[in-house]
């Protein structure tokens, strides 16, 4: 995988200091890339592009939404599994984007939310099309993906979502052993936005807003995660299963980090082409 990162960057780095510029990932896998593009009026909310040099009239676009506890991490952290990801669907559209970080004195949701939705608009009004959306994130990243795409995608734009190690429910006692879940009581939702008799953490909790119209769902958690526990996936497929929704979700060897290995990544996007090939046939 390392190996893609390395080559793209000497590619970049070799071409001229352009806005736009193009990445080759093997055969039939070419790019025009933009980088640090602004989708909004705050710092944090960057996006790099990457279009298809040949783009297809229906292109899905994968938005790539790292991790970090949800007041840290960058997009930079997931720029190598997205070369990877770019080589497996070389006729789709990514944004790897950067969001308003929580802190003590902001919190993650809406803003976070808020800001998946600017990205898609920013896509749309630049390319003047509107695409399925692909929410692919890892850690707090998984966790905005669900709760965007069961809670916050009124117009139904989400074709699926890729889910890595992202918190499902909060609620979970094996979560609740999560070393910053003080944060998460306080600072990951704005109480001004939850409906009344609704707990905050039943509001900040993907599984909470399941139905029998969410987004197809694919899961991967690991076995020796200390920081979301494998519990997480079976509270997950639960409630998937009580409304029939597609869904796949599978395990690996590691703790949080575990994905990135190369052998669990590789795993991954091949299941995920699968798992979108398959919903695609209904």
């Amino acid at each position: 995988m390392k190996n893609y990162l390395i080559i793209a960057c000497l590619i970049i780095l070799s071409l001229s200091g352009c806005n736009q510029k193009k990445i080759e990932l093997g055969k039939d896998a070419s790019f025009k890339i933009e980088k640090n593009l602004a989708y909004g009026h705050d710092k944090e909310q960057v996006m790099d592009l990457y279009i298809p040099e040949i783009l297809p009239e229906h292109a899905d676009a994968f938005i790539i939404i790292h991790g970090g506890g949800w007041r840290g991490g960058r997009r930079s952290q997931l720029t190598s599994f997205t070369f990877d990801l770019m080589k497996k669907f070389p006729k789709s559209i990514f944004v790897n984007m950067d969001y308003r970080l929580a802190s003590a004195t902001h919190f993650a949701l809406p803003g976070q939310t808020d800001d998946i939705k600017r990205a898609m608009n920013y896509l749309e009004k630049k390319l003047k099309i509107k695409p399925r959306y692909i929410l692919l994130g890892n850690s707090a990243g998984g966790h905005l993906s669900m709760i965007y795409a069961y809670k916050f995608d009124k117009d139904k734009k989400v074709k699926a979502v890729i889910n890595i190690v992202g918190p499902a429910d909060l609620n979970d006692p094996g979560f609740r052993n999560y070393d910053d879940y003080a944060f998460v009581e306080k600072q990951l939702i704005d109480p001004k936005i939850v409906e009344n008799k609704t707990t905050l953490m039943d509001f900040g909790s993907p599984v909470h807003w399941i139905s029998t119209t969410s987004a197809p769902t694919l899961s991967y958690y690991g076995i020796n995660d200390q920081v979301v526990p494998l519990s997480q996936k079976e509270i997950l497929d639960s409630a998937l299963s009580k409304n029939n929704v597609d869904h796949q979700s599978y395990e690996f060897n590691g703790d949080h980090l575990g994905w990135e290995k190369d052998s669990n990544a590789e795993f991954l996007i091949q299941k995920t082409d699968e798992f979108l090939k398959s919903i695609g046939k209904k």
